[in-house]
């Protein structure tokens, strides 16, 4: 141990007995300690170095999307290197070619057995109660990146999703019971500013009937209060490399607003702003909404997000689909018009809805797995997409 870093108890009472002055000062509080430690140290939890963890552990694409958003966003330079170690150094998260573990936390492929708190939980019960029936359960260990698009698939395909026509449009307005930007944003906030530190922790997002909660682990920082969050605020990140990172790809701001624009976008939405509170070292957010079909306040008809409605007509990326396969199109070429990425959903949900509605059919039917299949419109998948356009052939 460093002999500078030792006292004796000697030592220690005519350290006492000088009372406060310029060279020492007495906290009166552990919350008082603990600050000062965290000010007094030099590294914190995110940039301590990553033991055995090397460049090839690290999700290279994870990393070139960050560098090619930052540069959309003129917020890193175009002329910054494809290397990702380069890339890497210029978020600060390789010190001396020490990859650190906020790297592993925004980049990081493998987390266990040292980094179980790298955890996403996903859960949605029945009724009101976390005693309810489940619905849906998943827990998965991923990065911080993966974990907000996993946790927004998972809102999107648990939410119900209700529509309207606006005045003088032809396509339907899908609306969920929560705008998906107020719940990214705290979801957003979740992954970024929790505590990484315990091997306890994670991010969780539980829906019940009534209700969303986003959970994380770690308390506010010292300063903020619960209170505060609705009203205003400085911002105070825990992670700041970890929320830097998110911020060169524009998917955050740095000026402590976002709780005070998740507000006002539930409003405009008509939906209840969301409440805030600290239980049992987590930080849980929670969206009053009704989220059982039949229930959404202000809809004509509920369901699930790819699902066909013959009331409240087609989402845009159906009617698209349908108007690709007027001629026969494969899988791959309606996804990527359509800006999908995940196959098996893709095929699974919106695909599958329009197939068991009589929209689309098969042109291998008996193969459905085939390497050739392809789709194409049925005589009332034609009719359908007439009367959604207004015309068409």
């Amino acid at each position: 141990m460093n002999r500078g870093l030792m006292i004796s108890a000697k030592e220690l009472s005519a350290l006492l007995t000088q009372s406060e002055g310029e060279t020492i000062e007495f906290k009166r509080s552990t919350g008082e300690l603990k600050e000062a430690m965290r000010t007094l140290c030099a590294f914190r939890w995110e940039n301590l170095p990553a033991e055995g963890l090397a460049l090839k552990d690290l999700d290279r694409k994870e990393i070139l999307r960050t560098r090619e958003l930052a540069i959309q966003q003129n917020r890193i330079s175009p002329d910054t290197s494809r290397d990702i170690g380069e890339i890497l150094d210029r978020l600060g998260l390789r010190i001396d070619g020490v990859l650190t573990q906020a790297a592993l936390m925004l980049y990081g492929k493998r987390f266990l057995p040292d980094y179980p708190q790298c955890l996403l939980k996903l859960g949605r019960f029945r009724g009101t109660e976390i005693t309810g029936e489940i619905v849906d359960n998943r827990q998965e260990h991923m990065n911080a990146f993966a974990m907000v698009r996993e946790g927004m698939e998972f809102l999107k395909r648990t939410m119900p999703l209700g529509a309207r026509f606006p005045a003088g449009e032809v396509f339907r307005e899908d609306r969920f019971p929560v705008p998906l930007d107020a719940l990214r944003e705290i979801l957003l906030n979740a992954v970024m500013h929790r505590d990484y530190s315990h091997y306890s922790g994670h991010v969780a997002i539980v829906v019940f009937d009534d209700r969303i909660e986003i959970r994380s682990y770690g308390r506010l920082p010292n300063g903020v209060t619960v209170k505060q969050l609705s009203g205003k605020h400085i911002s105070k990140p825990t992670n700041p490399l970890i929320a830097g990172a998110f911020h060169r790809t524009g998917a955050v701001e740095v000026w402590g607003r976002g709780t005070n624009r998740v507000i006002e976008m539930c409003k405009k939405h008509g939906a209840a702003p969301p409440t805030f509170e600290e239980m049992q070292g987590f930080l849980i957010v929670t969206f009053k909404a009704q989220l059982v079909a039949g229930g959404a306040a202000g809809t004509s008809e509920v369901q699930s997000g790819d699902q066909v409605g013959t009331k409240s007509g087609l989402s845009q990326d159906q009617v698209e689909v349908l108007r690709l396969c007027r001629q026969e199109q494969t899988l791959v070429t309606m996804m990527n018009v359509v800006g999908r990425q995940n196959r098996t959903k893709f095929r699974g949900g919106l695909v599958k809805s329009l197939i068991e509605a009589g929209l689309l059919e098969l042109t291998i039917p008996d193969k459905p797995r085939s390497s050739k299949q392809k789709y194409r419109l049925t005589e009332k998948g034609r009719k359908v997409l007439r009367k959604q356009t207004g015309g068409g052939k």
